[in-house]
């Protein structure tokens, strides 16, 4: 018999309220089932593939966000004692793991045994919520787990798509809807008088730590685009030798662009004269109208400096998404491609001029700030403090959400954060200036 592992001390609480445990048990079968829905049209060796160090193989999110819940939320008889070793992320109190660049390489256990795990692990969890046998501080990590599933959904999908469009067929992931091409309504500015504001997770309900805690920021005027920038502002940079010209870009973004031989955003190619991308429906023409995505910080960087602008903090951003509707095009809608770069009409919003557009939804958006602490900052106790904590140092944040986002996962106060080379995620820009 396998003794049963301890439970990890978290401590520090993840809501400012106790989470309800029968709406815990419909939102965990919820976004379990749609974990799989979203694999549902991969084969086996679709499952297995890792293209790069930094994205996963479909089959390791399976397995990893199984065994988050196992290792923290209902621990018992281990499923396969071996799954600690292969599945954990991170996690230095948990003990060793698998390199993350050899994820692919886990031909063994087979795709069968990861869904047996998964319902195993399922059915132990609903049963000790059933019980009434999980805590408070096991439905606050419970909560957590579920947000950490929904990463992992957009992982699976940013994963899958460079996998994919990497490939010399390029084949689709499945057929999805598709407009015509257009141009982007026109960019304008939104006006913010500054001031004293404040940022962070605020109220009851789920948080992740680095939103913690509430508090004062001091903000000169400033002035931030009504939209992200769309296809079009890339195509005239790449049409102006934006990618050749060295006065644009930081240090290292340059070399990138130098070792890496950037041309254009990823996925895109250039083929008998036309600018080609490849979406998770395969490859098309460049619509100038969408939204771009898949930018570095660098290109974004470069980008705004040529349109003689900057990148917005995230304490202007955020200030900024203040009176936006949290809604926009995210994951559920099925598109899982940006949306033309639109406008808002100003008989549909608040009288401040110029109101904003897909601040939610469609890319998420390059800040200019660094992933640092909030002043304050507390992590959770034990292994979950390496939750977000451990990464805050050569990463910048993005806020926003995405077209491969799930609608509910999302919040304005909502902190995601890459390094400043990476662009396989959906990742674009929005530009601000000084007032």
């Amino acid at each position: 018999m396998v003794a049963t592992r301890p439970m990890v001390s978290t401590g520090h609480p993840l809501a400012t309220s106790s989470p309800d445990a029968a709406d815990l048990a419909a939102r965990f079968t919820t976004v379990r089932q749609r974990t799989l829905a979203l694999c549902a049209p991969l084969s086996a060796e679709d499952h297995l593939v890792q293209p790069m160090p930094d994205a996963s193989p479909a089959k390791w999110h399976l397995a990893h966000t199984t065994w988050f819940f196992e290792r923290f939320v209902a621990p018992g008889e281990p499923f396969d004692p071996a799954f600690d070793f292969l599945f954990n992320s991170y996690y230095e109190a948990v003990g060793p793991r698998v390199d993350r660049a050899r994820r692919g390489l886990l031909s063994r256990p087979p795709l069968d045994r990861i869904h047996a795990y998964r319902a195993a692990v399922e059915a132990r969890v609903l049963r000790a919520l059933a019980a009434g046998a999980l805590d408070d501080a096991a439905l606050a990590r419970l909560e957590l787990g579920l947000h950490h599933e929904q990463q992992h959904q957009e992982l699976i999908l940013t994963d899958l798509k460079y996998a994919l469009g990497t490939q010399p067929l390029q084949p689709a992931y499945h057929a999805l809807p598709r407009a015509p091409g257009a141009p982007p309504a026109p960019l304008a500015w939104h006006h913010e008088p500054g001031g004293i504001v404040e940022l962070g997770a605020t109220g009851d309900g789920f948080a992740f730590d680095n939103e913690r805690p509430r508090h004062r920021v001091l903000l000169a005027p400033y002035r931030i685009a009504t939209r992200p920038i769309a296809n079009a502002e890339v195509l005239a940079f790449i049409a102006e030798g934006g990618y050749a010209d060295h006065r644009l870009w930081l240090s290292d973004g340059w070399q990138l662009v130098n070792t890496c031989r950037w041309e254009a955003p990823l996925y895109w190619q250039h083929r008998d004269g036309a600018w080609l991308s490849y979406d998770l429906a395969g490859v098309r023409v460049v619509d100038p109208g969408q939204t771009c995505g898949h930018l570095s910080l660098y290109e974004a960087d470069a980008i705004a400096r040529w349109l003689g602008a900057r990148l917005p903090s995230e304490a202007e951003w955020e200030h900024a998404a203040r009176g936006a509707q949290l809604a926009g095009n995210f994951a559920d809608a099925g598109r899982l491609q940006p949306d033309r770069a639109s406008a808002v009409s100003p008989a549909l919003a608040s009288p401040i001029a110029a109101p904003l557009a897909q601040m939610f939804g469609d890319v998420w958006e390059w800040t200019s700030s660094s992933y640092s602490p909030y002043p304050g900052f507390r992590p959770l106790d034990g292994a979950l403090g390496e939750y977000n904590g451990k990464f805050m140092s050569g990463q910048h944040v993005l806020r926003g959400g995405s077209c491969f986002t799930p609608a509910d996962h999302i919040r304005r106060s909502y902190r995601n954060f890459f390094p400043p080379p990476a662009r396989w995620q959906m990742t674009g820009m929005r530009l601000a200036i000084d007032a």
